[in-house]
């Protein structure tokens, strides 16, 4: 059965800063590329960062870039999201997904291409 669990969400105010969690399992971790997402109240799904199955390549939305840094660690098939100088335009359920493909070159943006799904955690930045 596959898993992801999102943890570290919560209410923070602006400028604060949060690490969210993914743990995985149920599947071939280290060999699925790994990305973000977020869903405001009313608003699409959208890309917020993703990491190569083997980290040498990652990738962020515009907004994000330079506060926001994907890790993970496949010794313990976890995701990480560190997400500083949060704003209120960050607030949103963040989830993490894994890539349909394994060994992927490349990180895509595109929802579609992530086969697996975390349930989601809230994450919401008082002005």
């Amino acid at each position: 059965q596959v898993q992801l669990v999102e943890s570290g969400g919560g209410l923070v105010q602006a400028g604060d800063s949060l690490r969210l969690s993914c743990a995985a399992s149920g599947i071939s971790f280290s060999s699925r590329t790994m990305g973000w997402f977020r869903q405001a109240s009313g608003k699409e799904r959208e890309f917020v960062g993703g990491l190569r199955w083997n980290g040498g390549l990652t990738s962020y939305t515009d907004s994000v870039k330079g506060r926001f840094t994907i890790s993970r660690d496949n010794a313990k098939n976890t995701v990480y999201l560190q997400m500083n100088s949060l704003k209120p335009e960050d607030t949103a359920v963040y989830y993490c997904a894994a890539m349909g493909v394994i060994v992927s070159r490349f990180v895509s943006s595109d929802p579609n291409e992530y086969e697996y799904w975390g349930q989601g955690t809230q994450v919401t930045v008082s002005s």
